[in-house]
């Protein structure tokens, strides 16, 4: 298959900058000092921070109520005791719990101090947010614990117990709409004082930086080189926390849809004798003296576990292409979806299964991750996407000739580029209404090696292209099954047969015919969610220049 202004922060996004369409570059020697600069004023803040701690710790050792506030001891996070205390999610405190005594573990998002007698802290935990309040009253709340509170530094780890309160006014600036009147609050672990990238600054949309400029307010606009280099600070956004849970939903539905139709779940080498899929695009490295390169694809593996009689495969793993694209939509590694099952008539069955699983899976993601969805629409706003209930499909030579009619020239035994592929996607939604397609009997010379001709038209072949929003994210294809004729098509494709003689081999004890297909994890999350870059759907993305973290 085919397979991102000025800042109020220390690290000035500015100079860290990066086209949203682009990938990372690389720290200059300018770049570099900044970050070294930040370092040592986030050292002598910490320096500081402490010191001011160990006299607030001083004053307030004649309160007797500092039992209920303070730093947690190191030894006991040790594993020191198992107390039988029962934390409650916040996500689960609602109005069924008011005046009930809860436990919470969070981070601090916000504070702030009304006064020397009171407090609001906003904790989150994994995307959800809920108001603290801190009140000074006799035997519960001192003035020492109010000041203890708005001392602690943002994104630190605190224990807080109190009771559930409902107030008369909808609370704003968290998820959940009831408070927590503080009896006791522990810090677990401290962040440093000066954050490289604000979370509130890194969960801002677009919409809101633009409408505050209109109203003459500048804020800051973290760009994606300054997220990519501090990512543990970035996916803890409410946008990029529901990205990774919805990926993980895509992944656990497409393993369930094809246990549930008979597959057996497969795991294939990612070290290569030779390449995969031919061609230079592979990352090569020495292999005990032998000459080796990371796996494109389980590409050969895959088809050698349907000679071996499984039938059905699929597996979930790792994929490595050394492309130099530089684009929105191409990673150095990625996660790829494979699929490969016997055919017993036409390469149609194959697409009946990607029908079948991306409906499945569709449905499944509006029904069940609702609230993920409304995050990310609510940095990254998008539509929801387009499908209809039995997939459009339409051959190659149909697609060209609607782009013909558009006034788009193809060439009929080329390929689509990029700019005729989102083209193409326009025209399909404005004629069939949707967002999704299977694009079938593309020219065999566009093809990798494996694929089987037509049987109508050797120049074409049983293999087809799937598209989101104008997007390729699989490729599939009945394979060449006969080994002689497999051993002519490598040849002709410029592959030195030796380095894949086990997979050859493979088919001269007898293959039955078969097809498959291979999608990309975070092309298809990228895609489903409107994103407009794919490093936005890799946790930690690897692409020509980025390596780290």
């Amino acid at each position: 298959m085919s397979s991102e202004e000025p800042s109020q922060n220390p690290t000035n996004p500015e100079d860290q900058s990066q086209n949203e369409e682009g990938s990372t570059k690389k720290l200059s020697k300018k770049e570099a000092a900044k970050l070294e600069r930040l370092r040592k004023r986030q050292e002598a803040a910490a320096a500081a921070s402490a010191a001011t701690n160990v006299s607030s710790m001083a004053l307030d050792a004649a309160d007797p109520l500092a039992e209920n506030y303070g730093e947690t001891p190191l030894d006991d996070l040790k594993s020191k005791e198992i107390s039988g205390r029962k934390w409650t999610e916040v996500k689960e405190l609602n109005e069924e719990l008011k005046d009930q005594v809860v436990l919470i573990r969070g981070r601090c998002q916000a504070i702030r101090a009304v006064g020397k007698k009171m407090a609001f802290v906003v904790v989150r935990e994994r995307g959800f947010t809920v108001q603290c309040v801190l009140t000074v009253t006799p035997d519960v709340v001192s003035v020492p614990m109010v000041k203890f509170a708005t001392s602690l530094s943002r994104e630190s780890i605190v224990d807080i117990e109190g009771v559930i309160s409902v107030p008369a006014t909808t609370i704003k600036g968290a998820t959940q709409q009831v408070e927590v009147q503080v009896r006791k609050l522990y810090c677990i672990n401290k962040a440093i004082p000066t954050l490289p990238i604000n979370i509130e600054d890194a969960a801002r949309s677009e919409k809101e930086i633009e409408k505050a400029l209109q109203a003459g307010e500048q804020l800051v606009r973290v760009n994606q080189d300054t997220r990519l280099n501090f990512r543990v600070l970035d996916i803890r956004t409410p946008a990029n926390q529901g990205i990774f849970r919805i990926q993980c939903q895509v992944e656990n539905i497409f393993r369930q849809f094809f246990l549930s139709e008979d597959f057996v779940g497969i795991h294939t080498p990612k070290l290569m004798a030779g390449s995969s899929e031919g061609g230079s695009a592979v990352f090569r490295l020495d292999y005990k003296g032998q000459p080796a390169c990371l796996a494109q694809s389980p590409q050969l593996h895959k088809q050698m576990a349907i000679c071996g009689d499984f039938g059905r495969v699929f597996e979930i793993g790792p994929v490595f292409r050394a492309e130099d694209s530089f684009t929105h939509r191409h990673l150095c590694e990625f996660t790829g979806l494979d699929v490969e099952m016997e055919i017993k008539e036409h390469y149609s069955e194959v697409m009946d299964i990607v029908d079948r699983l991306f409906v499945t899976m569709f449905d499944s993601l509006n029904d069940t991750c609702r609230k993920e969805l409304e995050a990310i629409d609510t940095q990254y706003p998008f539509k929801p996407l387009k499908y209809l209930r039995n997939t459009l499909r339409l051959t190659f030579e149909e697609g060209v000739q609607m782009l013909k009619e558009a006034g788009v020239e193809i060439d009929p035994l080329g390929d689509l580029n990029t700019e005729s592929e989102r083209k193409l996607g326009q025209l399909v939604l404005e004629k069939y209404d949707t967002e999704f397609y299977i694009l079938h009997r593309y020219p065999l010379a566009v093809r990798p090696f494996y694929t089987m001709p037509c049987y109508d038209n050797p120049l074409y072949s049983n293999s087809f292209d799937v598209f989101i929003r104008g997007e390729e994210i699989i490729s599939g294809a009945q394979r060449v099954h006969v080994h002689e004729y497999l051993t002519e098509r490598a040849q002709a494709c410029g592959i030195d047969v030796k380095t894949i003689s086990t997979y050859i081999d493979s088919f001269r004890y007898g293959a039955p015919p078969h097809g498959g297909f291979g999608v990309g994890l975070e092309r298809v999350v990228m895609l489903f969610c409107a994103l407009n870059n794919i490093r936005k759907s890799s946790l930690f993305p690897r692409d020509p220049q980025r390596i780290a973290p």
